[in-house]
């Protein structure tokens, strides 16, 4: 296995939680981001690879047939949109 060094930045208190997490697991804080890191590329390229499986095909456009079909009525109360989320800087 290659390795490669990336200086990492992060909130004070994330890290601090991955220092307390890594020590309960008994790993190094290197170990357990660096596994962290693995699982999240992981789970992202499965969904991709799962999502292009199912969508095969189709197109943008190719929605539209469905779209069409659906009744024309006003979202019921409990399929309103979430509360937009707000960022900090």
């Amino acid at each position: 296995m290659s390795r490669s060094a990336y200086p990492l930045k992060m909130p004070a208190s994330v890290k601090t939680a991955a220092a307390r997490l890594a020590k309960a697991d008994g790993v190094s804080l290197n170990q357990f981001i660096a596994v962290a890191v693995a699982e999240k590329v992981g789970a992202m390229e499965t969904a991709a690879e799962f999502l292009q499986r199912k969508s095969g095909n189709a197109k943008p456009a190719d929605l539209m047939g469905y779209l069409r079909r659906a009744p024309k009525s006003d979202p019921s109360a409990n399929d309103q949109p979430a509360a937009k989320a707000t960022r900090r800087r």
